[in-house]
This record gives C-alpha cells, sequence and structure tokens, in this order.
C-alpha cells in the first residue's frame, strides 16, 4: 500500500469556499453495491431504521487563530493546538516572516495579553506561555479557524456556520464537518422516524489536515487528539446491538473515538484520553457499522480510513462520481453516505 494509492484528480473549483443553506440542503452521495446513486441530506432519515444509534461529536471548535506582534513590529500568527494543564501555556503551530526563537515576547491583537514563546517539539509545535489563561484570550481575539483550502479570510457568518448545532465541549480547532449538515428540520425528520442518537467528544487538532509526506503510510506519525467516551454511550451501542440496529458514526472523528474505545476481546470501554489512531486498509472495525462524512483530501489519512471501511476501489469509484457530478467538496462541501461496511474493507482493494 502507497500514499499514491488513494489519489484523485480534483478541480479547484469544486473545493467549497463557503456553505450551502439551510444546512439539511447539502446533497449527499449513496455508497451502494451496485454503484453510486445521488440524492439529498434531507434523503438519508428515511435510509435509517428506529432501531439504528446515531452517534455525533459534540466538541466546539475554538476561535483558534490569533494574531501577535514582535517587539521589533513583526506579525506573528498563532494557530492554536491545544491549551496544555497549566491554563496559560498552549501548543500551537506558529507563523512569522522570520524564524521565532525562544525567549519571543509577543503581544496579541485586540487584547492586552503577552505571551512568550517557550521553545518547539519534535513535531513542530511551539509551546508559548500566556501572562494570562490562554482560552479566554483566543474566545476573545481568535478567528474562525478555517481549512487551509478554504483561501478566503473568516468573516462573520462563518463564527456560526463553522460550528454544529451539537457543539458543547471546547478544544477543537477544526470543525467535525459531517455534523454541519443538520438543522432544525433534519432533527424535526430524525426525530419523527424514531432514530436515536447520542454523542462523544473528540477535539479535532490541527493535525487532521496534515498531508502523509512519506510514500509508505505505515511510516506516517497520527498528531494525538483527546476523546472521551461515556458509560452512557456504551450502555446505548450495547442496546443497539441487542434490538438488531447499526451504529451510525457521523464523521471520520467519531470513528476513531468509538475504535480507540475498543480493549480486549473487542468490548468498547468508556475511556479518557488521547488517540493516534491511525486507520487504513486492513483495520478490523469492531464498533462502527455505517458512515455519514464528507468528502475527504486526495492522499490523506482520512481517505484512508473510509477506503478501510468500504474499500479503496469503491471509494475512488465514488469520488470519481462526486467529481463528474460537481459534488461541493471537503469541510464546507456536501455529504456521503456509506450504508455498511463491505466485505472487500480489509484489503486495500
Amino acid at each position: 500500500m502507497k500514499r499514491a494509492d488513494f489519489h484523485y484528480d480534483l478541480p479547484e473549483e469544486l473545493i467549497a469556499q463557503r456553505a450551502v443553506e439551510p444546512r439539511s440542503s447539502a446533497r449527499m452521495l449513496c455508497v451502494a453495491p451496485n454503484g453510486p446513486r445521488d440524492a439529498g441530506v434531507l434523503d438519508w432519515p428515511e435510509m435509517l431504521s428506529p432501531h439504528d444509534l446515531l452517534v455525533f461529536n459534540d466538541t466546539r471548535v475554538i476561535p483558534a487563530r490569533l494574531y501577535a506582534h514582535k517587539a521589533t513590529g513583526g506579525r506573528v500568527e498563532i494557530f492554536l493546538e491545544r491549551v496544555l494543564a497549566d491554563p496559560q501555556r498552549v501548543q500551537a503551530q506558529m507563523r512569522a516572516s522570520k524564524p521565532i526563537r525562544p525567549g519571543t515576547r509577543l503581544t496579541v491583537e485586540g487584547t492586552e495579553a503577552i505571551a512568550t514563546v517557550e521553545g518547539r517539539d519534535e513535531e513542530g509545535f511551539f509551546t508559548v506561555a500566556f501572562d494570562q489563561d490562554a482560552l479566554p484570550v483566543f474566545e476573545q481575539a481568535g478567528h474562525v479557524p478555517l481549512p487551509p483550502y478554504i483561501t478566503r479570510p473568516d468573516e462573520a457568518e462563518d463564527v456560526a456556520r463553522y460550528q454544529s448545532i451539537f457543539a458543547d465541549k471546547a478544544g477543537a480547532v477544526a470543525a467535525p464537518t459531517a455534523s454541519l449538515h443538520f438543522d432544525d428540520a433534519m432533527m424535526a425528520k430524525l426525530k419523527a422516524r424514531g432514530i436515536r442518537w447520542t454523542t462523544l467528544t473528540l477535539h479535532v487538532g490541527a493535525g487532521t489536515f496534515a498531508p502523509v509526506r512519506v510514500d509508505d503510510p505505515a511510516a506516517h506519525h497520527m498528531h494525538a487528539e483527546r476523546y472521551a467516551v461515556s458509560d452512557t454511550l456504551v450502555a446505548e451501542v450495547e442496546a443497539t446491538r441487542a434490538r438488531g440496529g447499526r451504529v451510525v458514526a457521523v464523521g471520520t472523528t467519531v470513528v476513531r473515538a468509538l475504535e480507540g474505545a475498543v480493549v480486549d476481546a473487542g468490548a468498547l470501554r468508556p475511556m479518557a484520553g488521547e488517540t493516534r489512531l491511525f486507520i487504513t486498509p486492513g483495520f478490523r472495525f469492531q464498533v462502527v457499522d455505517a458512515l455519514l462524512t464528507n468528502f475527504h483530501l486526495p492522499e490523506s489519512t482520512l481517505l484512508m480510513l473510509v477506503s478501510a471501511f468500504a474499500g479503496r476501489e469503491r471509494m475512488l469509484a465514488a469520488y470519481r462520481h462526486a467529481v463528474t457530478q460537481r459534488y461541493r467538496f471537503f469541510s464546507y462541501g456536501d455529504a456521503m453516505w456509506i450504508p455498511q461496511r463491505y466485505a472487500d474493507s480489509s484489503s486495500a482493494a
């Protein structure tokens, strides 16, 4: 298996720069046994059974992009990865016109806060110490952390739009984008169908956009992300199994959290900690039965994940169909519904 095995050609104009309104008006590509089928997100509730359980990610996106100035006047971008155990210290990516050295003091734009660069770790993240609790500084002066493939500056509408209706626990620096399709109309249809749902938490890190730079994906190093699976969720999964329903992951972050909380003998257990789980073809799924997701970048870890779930050739055929039919790609784009794990998902082909 090579990185190039997960390549597809994507015209740049298909990368969604803005979200559709309303949220549930997006298109949806169904991955069916006899080939891709076009539908809309609002059609999805009719494809579910009242025995199914939907699992959403309730992480809330922090306004993670700050701007600051050196004493010399040079501007620096601070992109939060996570707040550390000491609430005044953070792990962050930083960009400036000149190298950023330990000891550099920064004045944060729009605030009176001062930040000092302490050092840089082997993964390339800087440790930055603020003179006050860091999270309120980001909440006050931070910008919406739109992904790098959205080439416009963030705008006022992004504050709400780049946040799911389930957002509750602050900690993500990127949205769990499959959840962005849900609004009142969608939830009303799910309720009318008697569909159950619950949540877990995985705080999406900037590493979700990190490209696979090595030819052999097995050598790729995943960034750690914090997650929590509750005992209530575990009980709901067990009840779903008992009634013959499917565990439906809304987004790849949910897949990684659920499968990361599996212990010996395939048992799902309550869990809180960090995961570096990298799902590639050959992975044995033990919890997730079906997946609603968005489209993912070529040669990315997330395209490898969905290929593990449904088979690489099936996924690439679906992506070629989506390009031909002019679907909208990535975070503000359209959805894909994979209603089952496929028999060939245990191999790269």
